[in-house]
C-alpha cells in the first residue's frame, strides 16, 4: 500500500463565505477520499502584516516560520484562488512573499525557495462570474513556477460560483465533481513519482 502524501489544500481568501473556502473544504474531503494525508489550512489563523522588508528587517514574525514549516513539510498542494480585478488575491500574493523572503542568518530559512523547490502544485478557482477565476490562475501559475514548483498542467475554474455549491457547500455538479477529482488525482500522482 502506497504511504499517504501529505497534501495542503487553502484558499487564498479569508472571508467567511468565500467560495473558495467552500471549495478548498470540498477539496480536503474528496482528497482524504483518495487516500492523502490532508492538512487544511486557514490563512486567517495567521497574523501576518503586509510584507515589508524594514519590517523583516526588525524579524521574521513568528506566524510566517509557522507557515514556512507548513508548506515545507507538504510535498503536495492544491491552491483554491479566488480572482480580485482579474488577478489572484493581495492576500495569497503577500503569503508568498513572506513564505518565499529568506531569513538572514537562519540555517534553515536562509534560502527562499526552500518552502516552494519541488512541491507538487495543483490550482482551483471558482468564482461569481462567467470564468470563473481563469484568469487568476493564469496569473498564480508562472508565480508558482518561478519559485520552482511544478504546476499541474490540468487545472479548473468553475464559473457561477453562487450555482455551483448545494446548501451543505458540495460541488452540485457531477461534472464539477469529476474535474475536481481530476486535480487531485495528477496532483497526487505527480508528488508519488517526484517525491
Amino acid at each position: 500500500m502506497n504511504t499517504p502524501i501529505p497534501l495542503l489544500v487553502f484558499a487564498g481568501s479569508t472571508r467567511e463565505q468565500s467560495w473558495n473556502r467552500k471549495l478548498a473544504a470540498t477539496v480536503g474531503v474528496m482528497a482524504s477520499a483518495e487516500g492523502a494525508q490532508v492538512t487544511r489550512l486557514e490563512l486567517a489563523d495567521f497574523d501576518v502584516p503586509l510584507y515589508n522588508a524594514d519590517l523583516e528587517a526588525k524579524g521574521t514574525p513568528r506566524d510566517v516560520i509557522r507557515l514556512k514549516e507548513i508548506f515545507h513539510a507538504h510535498p503536495a498542494w492544491i491552491v483554491c484562488s479566488p480572482e480580485y480585478n482579474g488577478s489572484y488575491t493581495g492576500l495569497l500574493k503577500n503569503t508568498i512573499d513572506w513564505v518565499s523572503s529568506p531569513v538572514k542568518g537562519d540555517p534553515t530559512w536562509s534560502s527562499g525557495t526552500k518552502p516552494f523547490a519541488g512541491k507538487v502544485v495543483g490550482l482551483l478557482s471558482t468564482s461569481p462570474g462567467a470564468l470563473g477565476g481563469v484568469r487568476s490562475l493564469s496569473h498564480l501559475t508562472p508565480l508558482l513556477m518561478n519559485l520552482q514548483t511544478w504546476v499541474a498542467p490540468r487545472q479548473l475554474a468553475i464559473p457561477r460560483a453562487a450555482e455551483a455549491f448545494d446548501p451543505d457547500g458540495r460541488l452540485s455538479s457531477e461534472a464539477h465533481r469529476t474535474a475536481v477529482h481530476g486535480v487531485i488525482e495528477q496532483v497526487l500522482w505527480a508528488a508519488r513519482r517526484f517525491g
